[in-house]
């Protein structure tokens, strides 16, 4: 099996720390990645200075927002496949090789896996990852028509990205990945791959405004796409071509 180019594309805003482990993690890979581009979205810190340090080629976006930032990576990707992690991902160190793996399956258009909170104690590291993030999956599909892209671990082909390159919200405060699923369409092809898995940061958990800010862009990003295409016929257009 050939497997495509990888290009890792991580969307970086004044958190140069967690962005120097993750490069960390992705220098580990069992398979190097094609490029790492890592887009810095006006930090104030050594967030490009870091990246640069460990060899990933700094795309510079002053618009501030993660939609313009994840956008603007995906256009400067090289690679045939764009894959994406968050500056608190960890990736495990077959991340690069399951990705190329799983997208050259043919008529495959995008890829997404689970995650796990490695700053919480054990006890509750499961169930924080089953109550949040599988309410994203499952209300995610409900809402879409498919299982949703999730931003810290995830990847598409090139092709998939240059047809809906000129529709994604660059300009409003939405789920970015969401949004990019949306867009895809009901008839685009996302697997879930369990190998796909990998460690962040539970900060997106803590603190009532973060929590805030969260539904308030799901709010955002549901109104947008849904003004487009109705859920009902998003499901009729999935069964459909089933």
């Amino acid at each position: 099996m050939t497997r495509p180019p990888v290009s890792v594309v991580i969307p970086v805003r004044d958190d140069a720390a967690e962005l120097a482990v993750c490069l960390a993690h992705l220098a580990r890979q069992t398979v190097t990645p094609f490029e790492v581009v890592v887009v810095d979205n006006g930090s104030g810190d050594d967030t490009a200075a870091v990246a640069r340090a460990h060899g990933a080629r700094v795309v510079p976006e002053p618009r501030v927002g993660i939609p313009y930032a994840a956008a603007t990576g995906y256009d400067a990707a090289g690679g045939a496949v764009i894959a994406r992690l968050d500056a608190d991902s960890r990736p495990r160190p077959d991340w690069v090789d399951q990705v190329g793996r799983a997208l050259a399956v043919p008529g495959i258009d995008a890829v997404t896996g689970p995650g796990r909170f490695h700053d919480l104690p054990p006890v509750v590291r499961r169930l924080a990852a089953l109550l949040y993030l599988g309410a994203y999956f499952v209300l995610g599909t409900l809402a879409i028509g498919r299982v949703p892209l999730w931003g810290s671990s995830m990847a598409m082909r090139r092709t998939a990205w240059d047809r809906v390159r000129d529709r994604v919200h660059r300009e409003a405060d939405v789920h970015d990945d969401m949004d990019l699923t949306f867009v895809l369409g009901p008839r685009a092809r996302i697997r879930f791959d369990r190998r796909l898995g990998v460690d962040v940061s539970a900060r997106s958990l803590r603190g009532g405004p973060q929590l805030r800010r969260r539904l308030e862009r799901a709010v955002t990003t549901l109104r947008l796409n849904w003004a487009q295409i109705p859920p009902w016929e998003r499901w009729w257009s999935r069964l459909r071509t089933r």
